[in-house]
Order: structure tokens, then sequence, then C-alpha cells
């Protein structure tokens, strides 16, 4: 297997992880800013304690090399939970997953000015088709929503974020997928958990054992693991790409959602996934 074809593998493997994340937050009776903060903790701690067992200890050159980038990918990282989860608040979470999906378009849009990537017809129209698919998918047509002008500048806020990771992450030098992975999830866990320190009340909070096994569950598989491969994946693959691939993550989730939590799929969504699926597909076989 080439390289390009493993990290495309890395990239579809971490959007399909990060696709079930949904099922396993729904049975956890925490607000998402504290998941978001307990995850990027777990996660942080899961790879630290994996890097010590495996001998593969984080090399501190590195991350203090590249420092200045990771701070900001770290602090971009927290910041577009944060404003995803205020966008949810504000907004359907139809519109806001439609905004946050903005990004790919972003990152599609922008590569070409920030890394000198090249933009061809080809890649921006199935972009734009798979955006097309995103909008059928969220829900937004055919539905009755009252869009908040609040909810989606937040739900756009956290899309200018997170098409800033992946733009950010190709002007890493020097620094392995795991020492990327750690620095970033450590550094959000410290931006979200100012947030939530001022927002939520933790003394209504708890969990039975059920519950807490689900959230370790999220903390190692939905954010050590998945941002591990995918932080790996996205130094190899054109931005563009690792952008498109992104689209799989909601296709996945609302398969599973209607699949394990009996929530309606609708004929409208089932044709934005196949043009999402189909145009990521077709996009990256001709691009060989």
């Amino acid at each position: 297997m080439t390289q390009g074809n493993k990290a495309r593998l890395m990239v579809v493997v971490s959007m399909l992880i990060f696709g079930t994340i949904g099922v396993f937050v729904k049975f956890i009776p925490l607000p998402s800013s504290v998941i978001a903060f307990a995850r990027s903790v777990i996660g942080t701690l899961f790879l630290l304690i994996v890097s010590v067992v495996s001998k593969n200890k984080p090399s501190f050159s590195a991350i203090k090399k590249n420092l200045p980038i990771l701070l900001a990918l770290g602090t971009f990282l927290g910041a577009n939970w944060i404003l995803l989860f205020e966008a949810y608040r504000y907004t359907t979470v139809a519109v806001a997953t439609l905004c946050y999906y903005l990004a790919p378009v972003f990152v599609v849009l922008v590569s070409p000015l920030v890394l000198g990537e090249k933009l061809t017809l080809k890649k921006f129209i199935f972009s734009v088709i798979a955006l097309f698919g995103m909008i059928l998918v969220s829900g937004v047509v055919g539905g009755e929503n009252t869009v908040s002008v609040t909810g989606m500048l937040f739900g756009v806020g956290a899309a200018v974020l997170y098409a800033s990771i992946i733009l950010l992450n190709k002007k890493l030098k020097d620094i392995s997928a795991n020492d990327t992975t750690i620095a970033q999830l450590g550094i959000s866990a410290v931006v979200v958990g100012i947030y939530v320190f001022f927002t939520e009340d933790f003394s209504a909070m708890s969990l039975t054992g059920k519950e807490a096994v689900l959230l370790v569950i999220v903390g190692i598989v939905h954010t050590g693991i998945a941002y591990a491969l995918y932080f790996g994946a996205v130094k190899s693959l054109k931005a563009q790409t690792a952008a498109i691939f992104s689209y799989i993550d909601p296709v996945f989730a609302i398969i599973l959602s209607a699949l394990f939590l009996s929530e309606p799929m609708t004929v409208i969504a089932t044709v934005g996934a196949v043009l999402i699926l189909g145009s990521t597909l077709v996009s990256e076989l001709t691009d060989k």
C-alpha cells in the first residue's frame, strides 16, 4: 500500500470513528462542553500512557520546535468545539451542522493561496456537490427550521477554525502524529476547561458505572486514537483531499443514528448521503 493510500485509509477510519461518537454521547448525561473537556483530558492521558509503555516517549524537542503552531492548533481545536456547542444552543442541530461543514469548502478554496495546492475545476465541482449533499442531509431542505443568525455565526466560526486546523497541520515539521495529537489535545483541554469552569455547574452532575465507561471510550477511541489517525493522515494528504473526506463523518453519523437510535432518515437525506459519498469517491478515483 502506498503512503498516499495508507493516509487515505487512516483519514477514512478516523471519520468513521468520529461518526460513531453521537451514538455513545447520546447515553452520557453530561453537557456537551463537559464531555468535550473530559474527552480531551482522557485522550491526552491515554496517548501519554501508550507512549511510556511503548517506550516511544514524546519528543519535547519536536514539540518545542513546532510550539507556536501547536499552541494555535490546540487553541483552535478547543475553540472550535466551544463555538459548535454554542451553535447548538442558538439554532437547530441541522443548521449548526450545515454551517460547520462549510469548512471543507473553505479549505478547498483557500488551500491554493495558503499552501500552493492547485485547485482544479473537477475538485471544485465535487466539493460543491458534497456541500449540496450536506444541505440535503442536514434536514434544512423540507424542514421548518427557525434560523438564528447568532447560531449560524457560531457555526460558521467553528467551520473557520476547523478549516484552519486542517491547513495549519500541513505546516508542522519533523513531528510524529502521536506528539502532534498529545500537544493539540492537551492544549485544547486547557481551553475547554476554562470555558467549562465559567459556564457549568459540576455539583449537579453524576454518572453511573456504564455511563463512565462510555465516557472513557469516547476519550480513548473517539479522541485519542481517532485524532492520532487523523493528524497522522493529514500530513501526507493534500488539504483539499482531507477536507472532502471529512464529509464521511456526518453521513456515517446519520446512518448510525437511524440504525441504532431510531432517528428518521428521510429520502432527501439518503440522496444527500449518496451525493456526498459519491462525489468523494469519484473525486479520489479520478485524482490518480
